[in-house]
């Protein structure tokens, strides 16, 4: 139990101080000392900066919800479990805005191993979504089109909203209302897939 409560703590802060100072800012010293533990502790339990970047991006991003999710989704209606799975991925992005600001800034400078990790993450996602849209076109709901491409489009259009609100700061416009935006987005996106 103290392996996991120890671990827990270590992978919190690391998510603390990778939010705030980022990839390249943060130390594994000031991580340890924020967790409580002793460097080399932390080092046992992540045996390089890279695993331990690795493990709280896998931790905290959008894909543990999204796999979690995909079962529900499953029995859903098409539109209403694209919506959901729209507001839950705005929701974790918003979580992790600081995160996500600065891994965006400072993204060119990270070593080759720590840029794998983050892509083959992103990777991960669509290809989970992917299969969701498989599913259904199998099932006969969908038109023929490409599910990884389309799982890049659905989550784009949601980040780019993301990212024009929260990262360029274009907060007040018409568009604001988020359940608005999840509404005509979901609506345009299952006109162009529905069957």
């Amino acid at each position: 139990m103290k392996t996991k409560d120890t671990r827990t703590r270590i992978l919190e802060a690391a998510l603390h101080l990778f939010s705030q100072n980022g990839y390249l800012g943060a130390t594994t010293r000031e991580i340890a000392g924020r967790a409580g533990v002793a460097e080399i502790t932390l080092f046992r339990h992540f045996p390089t900066k890279e695993k331990l970047f690795g493990e709280v991006v896998a931790r905290y991003s959008f894909l543990p919800a999204l796999r979690e999710m995909l079962p529900e989704l499953r029995k859903m209606e098409y539109r209403d479990a694209l919506s959901v799975l729209a507001g839950k991925f705005l929701g974790r992005l918003s979580e992790r805005r600081d995160l996500i600001r600065i891994m965006q800034s400072e993204m060119a400078g990270y070593p080759s191993a720590v840029r794998k990790i983050y892509h083959g993450l992103i990777g991960e996602m669509f290809t989970t979504l992917a299969s969701y849209f498989a599913e259904l076109q199998k099932q006969g709901k969908l038109r023929a089109f490409q599910p990884e491409l389309a799982a890049k489009a659905f989550l784009g259009m949601f980040f780019s909203h993301f990212h024009a609100r929260e990262l360029l700061h274009t907060r007040g416009k018409k568009y604001e209302d988020e359940r608005t935006v999840i509404q005509e987005f979901v609506g345009l996106f299952v006109e162009g897939t529905e069957r």
